[in-house]
């Protein structure tokens, strides 16, 4: 999926994000920050990567939705010291340890590093099967499992260090707080096996009861937003025989 880097500055930049992301900004004296701006009701509008870039924050985000995130942004300036452009710079990611400017993928170990260069990457036949990797452990992307009727701890957000509890308010706040103190989630993404092929958005039913759709999807394994009460047993989709594995992370 191709990102787009802004580059936020001002003296105002950290406490300008404290009071709308998910995330706790201070964080960025350690490396990457994943983070969601959210609605008021709680409900994902965008999620990205907040970079330290010495006098400023680099935001690292899906092109596809970052003209309408910066926008959104921009409206929450007021009277701020703060001023966001975009860059000319390119994401580049790899397996393994993280190269001198690089900063390891805060979500999980297995998605290795990011780094930030003026340079394109070159393409090549040995590049990683990003896909395989995001299935495999449950890692939302954005315009797939990420999409504007997300809560995102349904999303695993708290999995994946992208909430943080004791930072403060933001927008979408109390609503994610009132969700992470319920008994449990009924709603949510996890790993299931496929007895043959499937479409992104194939609905799963039990009982003839929808269950869940189908996301992502990489060999015999998706990705699937899931009802959990209805997800044991007797899973489908259409034809198909599905099966929940329920201690994937």
């Amino acid at each position: 999926m191709t990102r787009a880097i802004y580059r936020i500055t001002g003296a105002d930049r950290v406490s300008f994000l404290q009071g709308l992301v998910s995330n706790d900004v201070n964080k960025l004296k350690d490396g990457l920050v994943y983070a969601a701006l959210l609605t008021p009701q709680g409900k994902y509008l965008a999620d990205f990567f907040l970079v330290p870039a010495g006098d400023a924050i680099l935001v690292d985000i899906a092109a596809e939705i970052a003209p309408a995130t910066i926008q959104r942004l921009s409206m929450y300036k007021l009277r701020a010291d703060v001023e966001i452009e975009e860059t000319r710079l390119y994401l580049h990611r790899g397996l393994g340890e993280a190269p001198e400017d690089g900063f390891s993928d805060p979500r999980h170990p297995a998605l290795g590093w990011r780094a930030y260069r003026e340079a394109a990457p070159r393409k090549s036949d040995e590049a990683p099967d990003w896909d395989a990797i995001h299935v495999a452990h449950v890692i939302p992307e954005t315009g797939e499992e990420l999409t504007p009727d997300t809560f995102i701890l349904e999303a695993g957000f708290e999995r994946l260090h992208g909430v943080d509890f004791r930072k403060g308010c933001y927008v979408g706040q109390e609503v994610t707080a009132r969700m992470k103190h319920k008994a449990e989630l009924r709603k949510g993404l996890g790993r299931i096996r496929l007895s043959a092929p499937v479409t992104p958005g194939t609905e799963l039913t039990s009982g003839g009861k929808m269950a869940g759709t189908v996301h992502t999807v990489s060999g015999d394994h998706a990705i699937a937003y899931l009802r959990y009460d209805r997800a044991s047993d007797g899973l489908m989709a259409g034809d198909v025989v599905v099966e929940w594995e329920r201690d994937v992370v």
